[in-house]
């Protein structure tokens, strides 16, 4: 792995993103990584318990912002790669990176610090439980870009919040502090050192019965609110539509140049 780090001592795996200098930003290479080692996973036997973690300062800034400028010039391969999920797969391309996390049968724990916006809020939003530092900040930023959020979140925000709130939060792309995170529903905990808490959270756990975990999880994921993967397709074509538009351009053009969008 060149931007994921994997460590699985005794059942447990820590997978760390490992861009500290971008603030863990995703770029095409970590969109493809967590793919490979949450799918890897899967498939390993005796595991019991995941946490996700960000190297350095930061859990997660968003999409690496040169990544998303690569997509501009093959839009319509895109929208194709949006609107069909390869063979057997309810997620596609985009919301894979995320989505594979929820498809695992034991408990996932993220332990965030710093930065959490965007891209890494819904990959933070796929584990199971969140523990965050006092530092943490949250938000859904898409619509700063001219975008709707569309990696998996509505596999798990219908459950950790209500709707006006969610929308407020969408429309608005406003930045949360931890307090009001945890206060949200998008932090299961604020925590002195949120690494050591999932270290201890997972220990705990993993001191319990394998299948009344595992089967924990999947009573809770197939019983609150949405069935699974419902809700990806409609993710998928409301941003198809949106992206590549002249005011999603605009909305990112003003937003690297640091000036306010003039939309039509």
């Amino acid at each position: 792995m060149q931007q994921l780090n994997l460590n699985i001592d005794n059942g447990l795996a820590t997978v760390t993103l490992n861009r500290p200098e971008k603030k863990n930003a995703l770029s095409e290479i970590l969109f493809d990584e967590l793919f490979e080692v949450g799918s890897n996973l899967q498939k390993t036997e005796h595991l019991r318990a995941v946490i996700l973690t960000g190297a350095g300062d930061d859990f997660c800034a968003g999409i690496d912002l040169k990544f998303l400028q690569t997509l501009l010039p093959r839009l319509e391969e895109v929208r194709v790669k949006m609107r069909n999920p390869a063979t057997g797969e309810l997620a596609n391309w985009f919301q894979r990176p995320c989505y594979i996390w929820r498809q695992l049968n034991v408990p996932v724990i993220a332990a965030i610090e710093g930065i959490c916006i965007g891209a890494g809020l819904q990959l933070a939003l796929s584990a199971d439980v969140r523990l965050a530092g006092p530092s943490t900040r949250m938000g859904i930023m898409e619509a700063k870009w001219g975008l709707i959020p569309d990696m998996g979140i509505t596999q798990a925000l219908p459950q950790l919040m209500r709707a006006d709130q969610a929308k407020e939060l969408m429309m608005t792309a406003r930045i949360l502090d931890a307090k009001t995170s945890e206060q949200a529903g998008l932090i299961t905990r604020v925590v002195n050192n949120p690494l050591a808490a999932a270290k201890d959270l997972a220990k705990e756990i993993m001191g319990q019965s394998p299948e009344a975990v595992n089967g924990s999880k999947a009573l809770i994921d197939q019983t609150w609110n949405l069935l699974p993967g419902s809700g990806l397709a409609i993710e998928a074509q409301i941003q198809s539509e949106i992206m590549g538009s002249p005011n999603q351009i605009e909305a990112v053009l003003a937003g690297m140049a640091k000036r306010p969008a003039k939309f039509k």
